[in-house]
């Protein structure tokens, strides 16, 4: 149709002489696009130029990304999300679409860029590019085209086809593993794997904890904060959670006070514990207990999946671990005792 409204705005869109023409209507209203689209009929019939006046060179995705990061990314994400997101742009996505317009930036386009990152990847690695990453890259590309287009660098955003992904695996460890684990080390190491087991909590969360977080007269543990690249911040969901605390933690920690204000895991230099250096730890402490490395967020995938098995309200796990989403939470329900069998009795 020769008027169509997008993202609340009116154009007109028709094609004359095999060229399409599409422009914002002056008024942004269906009845002032339709005569807009009349005016402009009539100047191409008259043979005049269409144009009120030359147009702009248009930005290149280059230009619009920095733009982009700048004033959106740096106003309105978390340190470690415009790292992230800078990273995928300067790896992946401006080597490919960096020097083309705004406007040129196809479907097609994207789909052509789909095909060559999973044969590079195949190529390289002898692996194939998860649909998962792919989704990552294309959700930063087009949340930046959404925002070309709200900013009227663009006029509208290509359609983008995101590639459907299976439900993320995930590894955990059985009680007798966890327990020796924690057996194979001592100090602030048994302490912080303590917590990730036993509390559910994320690595950044355990190393920005300060002794003011503990409330044993209440048996509860605020999580407000996380340290992410060194650097102290909110949590993920950007919420605060209390979780009640094992009575193994109590023990713990309740005769380890110190001032409020302090770390509980400070570094040996003073400061946040150096992430890698965390990793190359517990590498070592499982190998002293004859277990598969597999990181520090597997024991919060472990303090979980125990929670399901001994049948926990998902609805527990989800506000324990501090989901913002309870389909996150559902990768559990299959761990949860019974729960077909008792279904199954039901029928006759």
């Amino acid at each position: 149709m020769p008027v169509r409204k997008m993202r609340n705005s009116w154009y007109v869109d028709f094609r004359y002489g095999y060229k399409r023409y599409r422009f914002k209507s002056k008024v942004n209203t269906k009845s002032g696009a339709m005569a807009y689209e009349a005016h402009l009929y009539s100047k191409l019939l008259a043979g005049k130029p269409i144009h009120d006046e030359p147009r702009e060179k248009p930005m290149t995705f280059e230009q619009f990304s920095r733009l982009w990061i700048e004033r959106y990314a740096k106003a309105n994400n978390k340190y470690s999300e415009i790292i992230s997101k800078e990273s995928v742009l300067k790896n992946n996505l401006l080597p490919f679409f960096g020097k083309l317009p705004l406007d040129k930036i196809t479907s097609m386009k994207i789909e052509e860029y789909k095909f060559l990152m999973i044969k590079k990847r195949s190529k390289r690695t002898g692996g194939i590019l998860s649909a998962k990453t792919l989704r990552n890259h294309l959700s930063i590309l087009r949340k930046c085209l959404n925002t070309a287009v709200e900013w009227e660098y663009l006029e509208a955003p290509p359609l983008i086809r995101m590639p459907k992904t299976s439900p993320s695996g995930y590894r955990y460890l059985t009680y007798e593993e966890s327990e020796r684990l924690l057996r194979a080390t001592s100090g602030r190491w048994h302490d912080m794997i303590l917590l990730a087991l036993k509390a559910g909590l994320r690595f950044g969360e355990i190393i920005a904890l300060t002794w003011r977080d503990f409330d044993f007269e209440n048996m509860k543990l605020c999580i407000n904060k996380s340290v992410v690249r060194g650097r102290l911040g909110s949590t993920k969901t950007y919420k605060t959670r209390y979780v009640d605390l094992h009575e193994r933690i109590r023990q713990c920690f309740q005769n380890k006070m110190q001032e409020k204000e302090n770390l509980v895991f400070p570094s040996e230099v003073g400061g946040f514990i150096n992430q890698k250096r965390a990793c190359d730890e517990l590498e070592r402490i499982y190998k002293r207990a004859g277990l598969q490395p597999i990181g520090w967020h597997a024991l919060r995938h472990t303090c979980a999946s125990h929670l399901a098995s001994k049948g926990a309200p998902l609805l527990a796990v989800q506000t324990l671990l501090g989901h913002s989403d309870i389909q996150t939470t559902m990768r559990y329900a299959h761990l949860c005792p019974s729960v077909g069998a008792r279904a199954i009795s039901l029928l006759e």
